[in-house]
């Protein structure tokens, strides 16, 4: 089951917008997804708060009291793919504050938008099946690569640091690092910092001089020199979309 939100405080909009979507879930049964419609942002957090969880939402750039990148900006953090649709396409780079998933001037046409929410879909799968298995002293841990900030070598073991403030250490490794962290390597979404840091693109809110700044305060510290590939590879990766590189 996926869930999918809808926002707009326009109600001619939101009925435009709404019926593309019912059209796209009767579609696409296969996918099982359930949509909900709101008027005003306060109204979607509020749903949140009781417990609903939304995969991906679908957001008007332009609302009152609280705007879309407001909005996509909470949304991002609880780990939902936004779309954003508005009448100006000056507000993209306004969308890059909430590392949108894609953004499409009204009206949408339902081909396209059909196209972004298949991908974005394809998206939340991905993300919700890429995991690596980590052996710790007296058990196995299969954690989601969304899940993982960054990873360190500590000592003779690797540190992964999560999203919600856990840290795993593994058993004694034998092999380095990389090999012992290739299968984050092989996805686009992270980057290695150094011989003894990878770290997860999707958090990263910052590239400094000698450090990625993430979510939550943490740094990331990079080799000398790699700073500007560094902070090409963050961009490139929201640029061409996170969905599209592997989030």
């Amino acid at each position: 089951m996926l869930d999918l939100a809808l926002c707009d405080d326009e109600a001619e909009q939101l009925d435009i917008v709404g019926r593309l979507l019912r059209d796209y879930v009767q579609a696409r049964p296969e996918l099982a997804i359930r949509l909900s419609v709101f008027s005003s942002g306060r109204d979607l957090l509020a749903a949140e708060e009781e417990g609903a969880r939304f995969d991906i939402c679908v957001l008007d750039v332009v609302m009152p009291e609280l705007s879309g990148i407001e909005l996509g900006i909470e949304l991002r953090e609880r780990g939902s793919a936004i779309i954003y649709l508005t009448i100006s396409p000056e507000y993209a780079v306004d969308s890059y504050a909430a590392k949108a998933f894609y953004y499409l001037v009204k009206p949408p046409e339902p081909e396209r938008l059909y196209q972004v929410l298949d991908q974005a879909v394809a998206a939340m799968e991905k993300r919700r099946t890429a995991c690596i298995t980590v052996k710790m002293r007296n058990s196995l841990r299969l954690v989601r690569f969304d899940q993982i900030l960054y990873a360190e070598r500590a000592d003779r073991t690797i540190r992964y640091h999560l999203a919600n403030g856990e840290q795993l250490d593994s058993v004694t490794v034998r092999g380095s690092f990389q090999e012992e962290i290739s299968p984050l390597l092989a996805d686009p979404r992270f980057l290695l910092c150094g011989a003894s840091f990878v770290a997860n693109l999707f958090y990263v809110i910052a590239v400094d001089k000698s450090s990625l700044r993430l979510d939550g305060g943490a740094h990331v510290p990079l080799s000398r020199g790699s700073a500007a590939q560094a902070r090409q590879r963050w961009q490139d990766f929201w640029l061409a979309g996170p969905g599209r590189t592997g989030r």
